[in-house]
């Protein structure tokens, strides 16, 4: 009796994985033929085809018609039911917040525009983020109880695997994912905010995105993320990614972390700032001085400033990207990526941040590494974070154990 039990519940987890791979193959690749999907989940036609029925009644397929081909038979394609299921993404940057909510497919209905906001390690800045994603919940037009899973992206040092954040929200006893699971009563998981960025782009981006990349993500800090073979890569304790915290310059800056040097120091958004600061109290001009005092000024101030072609402001930026292109090099001979892709605040500069990093790479990386490589700019943009966690949220809740 207790063999035959044991049987029946290897049976139910083996056609439980066996959906998993069917709904992950229909994510990364959207509709397919039955066939299509047969060779990519290395089962048999009539094993997926009697899948694939199971879980149109259950409501996560759809039938989406005929394809049309040159003669022949026209097999039918089959892709996710869009609203089988929502997911939502609670992107954290250090003074704002966004959140986003897509469907089964993966696309976006609904996005906030940033909620003002301070990231401290308090309980009442982490019962702010509670309370913006309930309201943001509580709003939306669909049954609560639809909501299959939420994610969290937050910049610092972030175990996916354990829940716990290491940089920020570090009070809790609790991995901070489970408190967030019981403050929200929907389960609730968190990832680096340069992973979900990167993820974003991978699975968003109108031509179709390299199964090999790096995503630089130059925001008040300088992060990193990799995807390799189509999978993002988060070293053993869930830390891969800290770029900026490698040593770079002997300035004397003291880095957020507390050591010396490191390159976000001289190749981040705060970097931008404090520069283009220091160099009006030192009694160079800019256009933004006819507008406002030199305390008052903020990064999107100097961001506006460099695309109005305030000339202080394009010169340090073209510094920066400079500085930037060198380090992307070094990261290039060491992973010859198929793409490169530069996101965060910083990449809203537009026009000014591509040339100067490409003239970089190409003096400081082997010829053969950046000749076969593409560096672009992120096309998610400032909604990156949030899109990109929205889509963790579905692929975590997929994943294959």
């Amino acid at each position: 009796m207790g063999q035959v039990l044991l049987t029946e519940i290897q049976k139910g987890v083996k056609s439980a994985l066996i959906k998993r791979r069917i709904i992950s193959h229909f994510i990364y690749a959207g509709c397919t033929t039955i066939t299509e999907l047969s060779k990519a989940v290395g089962l048999s036609v009539p094993t997926v085809t009697k899948f694939v029925d199971v879980m149109l009644k259950d409501g996560y397929v759809n039938d989406y018609g005929k394809l049309e081909t040159n003669g022949g038979r026209h097999p039918s394609l089959y892709g996710l039911n869009a609203d089988s299921g929502y997911f939502v993404g609670v992107a954290v940057s250090i003074n704002s917040l966004k959140i986003c909510l897509i469907n089964f497919k993966g696309d976006v209905l609904k996005m906030t525009s940033d909620i003002p906001f301070s990231l401290e390690n308090t309980p009442e800045c982490l019962e702010g983020i509670c309370r913006e994603a309930r309201s943001f919940i509580d709003g939306l037009d669909i049954d609560r109880e639809k909501i299959l899973n939420v994610c969290m992206g937050i910049t610092g040092r972030v175990n996916p695997e354990t829940g716990c954040s290491y940089t920020h929200l570090t009070f809790t006893e609790k991995p901070l994912a489970e408190v967030l699971t019981e403050r929200l009563g929907i389960n609730v998981c968190i990832d680096n905010d340069s992973r979900a960025m990167a993820y974003g782009e991978y699975i968003m981006r109108n031509d179709k995105c390299a199964r090999n990349l790096i995503f630089i993500n130059v925001n008040w800090g300088l992060g990193m993320a990799i995807i390799i073979d189509g999978k993002l890569y988060s070293g053993m304790s869930g830390f891969a990614g800290e770029f900026g915290h490698n040593y770079g310059y002997d300035n004397q800056q003291i880095c957020d972390c507390g050591k010396k040097g490191c390159i976000e120091t001289e190749v981040s958004c705060s970097a931008l700032y404090r520069k283009f600061i220091e160099r009006l109290h030192n009694g160079e001009n800019s256009i933004l001085l006819k507008e406002k005092s030199i305390d008052e000024i903020t990064l999107d101030d100097i961001i506006s400033a460099v695309k109005r072609e305030d000339v202080l402001a394009i010169e340090i930026v073209e510094e920066i990207g400079a500085k930037l292109g060198r380090h992307i090099g070094e990261m290039m001979n060491i992973f010859n990526p198929e793409q490169v892709i530069v996101g965060g605040e910083f990449s809203r500069v537009g026009v000014y941040l591509l040339p100067p990093v490409i003239a970089s790479v190409r003096r400081y990386t082997l010829n053969l590494m950046y000749r076969d490589s593409d560096i672009s700019i992120s096309e998610l943009k400032e909604n990156a974070n949030a899109v990109g966690s929205a889509l963790l949220a579905r692929s975590k809740f997929f994943a294959l154990d």
